[in-house]
């Protein structure tokens, strides 16, 4: 499934990327905690919810402002499951779908039980965080897909005829994967997708974004990350309505002022292609990360998902310092989104610093156990 690269970090390298890292989590979990709030609305509902200038601020959902949907969680299992296969590696097992199906079943897990399960030695630390015992709307293409052990493959999807966002938005961290050949990630998060989004559109457009995000995550402008992924997708059956979305997305952006009209064009019926083509345009036209953020959400299709991909899009672009901090402050769950996003960058910068050959480190291993 392709390795890390040998290369050399540098210390600023070293500190640019985790600002890249924390950037993509934190700015898809705040987009998501913006649009949330709006998910079932149309616009002119959103309108006159929030005002003629539709949601431009952190809004009350599920309890209290800033805070998550399904999307974020999975994001953060998505890290959880990357981390455990590098260390699983060690003990010669080397098959990321795999690990990234039991960190998704963990995930499952937290939808079905009160609380974290402290008899389950082997589930880390991630699955103990109580705040993530929370069910906030997830599709039930997800609990499907994830509702028994069975892993959904290319070969045998899950959910063959479901092509809603999800799977997408939960894809960024495979494009973190900065020591990754590109082809590798698109594999990556391709397979990891069919696992509860079984259509090409959705698993495509999942690929898609992950080799975007990692463009960006490697210094690249984002027109120049959009047209690898073309590249990239030309080869893969089916990747037509993905390739035109994206193309599109990019032709949007010379038509005049960016506003909810263009972005509802795009996003279309709220499919994975449609979401993924919104994403890309809003992260390009956004004068900033908030507007850019604003713009993805006030439309009538899902409008967390659009928020939760055009953050990831910014943060991986302009790392967390171009992240509004206000919405920071208040964003849920932020402790354990740092945590988890600097453990992911020392362990793909540092890794044979942890664990190893020579020996490992008895605390990484108990947040990262080699069992299931």
């Amino acid at each position: 499934m392709g390795a890390t690269t040998g290369a050399v970090w540098g210390r600023a390298e070293q500190q640019d990327f985790r600002s890249r890292v924390r950037g993509t989590v934190l700015g898809a979990a705040v987009g998501d905690a913006l649009g949330g709030p709006a998910d079932a609305l149309a616009l002119d509902e959103i309108r006159s919810e929030y005002g003629p200038e539709g949601l431009l601020d952190l809004a009350f959902g599920h309890g209290g402002r800033g805070t998550v949907t399904h999307h974020t969680q999975l994001t953060l299992f998505t890290l959880d499951g990357l981390i455990r296969a590098q260390v699983r590696r060690d003990t010669g097992a080397w098959h990321p779908p795999t690990d990234l199906h039991r960190a998704y079943l963990r995930w499952a897990a937290t939808q079905r039980d009160w609380g974290p399960d402290e008899r389950r030695e082997d589930d880390g630390w991630l699955a103990r965080e109580e705040w993530l015992y929370a069910r906030r709307d997830p599709t039930r293409a997800l609990l499907i897909g994830l509702g028994d052990e069975t892993m959904g493959t290319l070969e045998s999807p899950k959910n063959p005829g479901e092509l809603g966002p999800e799977a997408v938005a939960r894809s960024a961290p495979f494009g973190l994967l900065v020591g990754w050949d590109p082809q590798l990630v698109v594999q990556l998060a391709v397979e990891c997708a069919a696992q509860t989004h079984g259509h090409p559109i959705a698993y495509l457009s999942a690929g898609a974004y992950a080799v975007i995000v990692h463009g960006l995550a490697r210094g690249e402008s984002l027109d120049g990350a959009v047209q690898r992924a073309l590249a990239l997708l030309a080869a893969r059956p089916g990747h037509q309505p993905v390739s035109d979305a994206l193309q599109h997305a990019l032709g949007a952006v010379r038509q005049g002022m960016p506003g909810p009209s263009r972005v509802e064009e795009l996003a279309g019926d709220g499919t994975a292609d449609g979401l993924l083509a919104a994403s890309v345009y809003c992260a390009l036209v956004g004068e900033d990360v908030r507007h850019g953020l604003c713009l993805a959400v006030n439309q009538s299709g899902p409008s967390a998902a659009a928020g939760a991909l055009t953050g990831g899009l910014l943060g991986a672009l302009h790392g967390e310092t171009a992240l509004p901090p206000a919405w920071l402050a208040e964003l849920e769950g932020r402790p354990t989104m740092l945590e988890l996003a600097d453990d992911f960058a020392m362990e793909m910068t540092q890794g044979p610093a942890l664990h190893g050959p020579a020996g490992s480190s008895p605390g990484w291993l108990a947040r990262y156990p080699r069992g299931a």
